[in-house]
């Protein structure tokens, strides 16, 4: 099994990466992309005498649930941001859900899968304060990670991208990385979450 890796990282297109801390407060506001294509790229392979853990254990690949991106808005006050009010955001949190699913599902050993069964569920719920519910999510989906992400928005020139994987055996942390970006743009957020898949997550098949 991959070791926790935890990282939290700057990234501007014209300094490069720093140093930020990345702090997710109460009473923020949390707005998620509605995308609910989710790609099933895992075949589960093995035998019906299998138990559960053995047939993990037995499976050609790591099967990973990618939740929407959930947006955590500073900027307005705390005040609800309805996904109606800011379609061009929302269609960014869609971009980087994509972006992400579609590295997970390219790294050889790997493969996501579909997060529709759940997907209603998941958007009622702050998939980063809800008790592990992504965990439970996942574990419906028979997936073996947990990954969830969010944008954090200061202002439109401060925001930074934030992506966590989760065991979902355990429930365990396995990696937490963040990104600080400059710029509300869809460059500058597929920018930052692809610097963060090139330098921070870790793809490795779990031993």
């Amino acid at each position: 099994m991959v070791g926790p890796i935890m990282g939290t990282e700057r990234f501007s297109a014209r300094d490069g990466p720093g140093i930020i801390a990345g702090v997710i407060g109460r009473g923020a506001t949390i707005v998620r992309s509605r995308s609910a294509a989710g790609v099933l790229v895992a075949v589960l392979t093995g035998t019906a005498a299998l138990g559960a853990a053995d047939t993990k254990l037995a499976r050609p690949e790591t099967r990973v649930a990618v939740f929407e991106f959930e947006l955590i808005d500073y900027s307005r006050g705390g005040t609800l941001v309805a996904t109606a009010e800011d379609p061009a955001e929302t269609r960014r949190l869609d971009l980087l859900t994509g972006q992400l699913r579609e590295a997970i599902a390219a790294a050889p050993g790997f493969g996501v899968v579909d997060v529709a069964p759940v997907a209603a569920e998941a958007a009622e719920r702050n998939l980063q304060h809800c008790g592990n519910c992504d965990v439970s999510f996942a574990d419906r989906l028979d997936a073996d990670w947990s990954v969830t992400g969010t944008v954090q928005k200061v202002s439109n020139l401060i925001l930074n991208i934030n992506v966590y994987v989760k065991d979902v055996d355990t429930g365990e942390m396995l990696q937490a990385m963040s990104a600080d970006i400059r710029g509300n743009t869809n460059q500058s957020w597929q920018r930052g979450l692809a610097w963060l898949i090139r330098n921070r997550l870790s793809l490795k098949i779990p031993e």
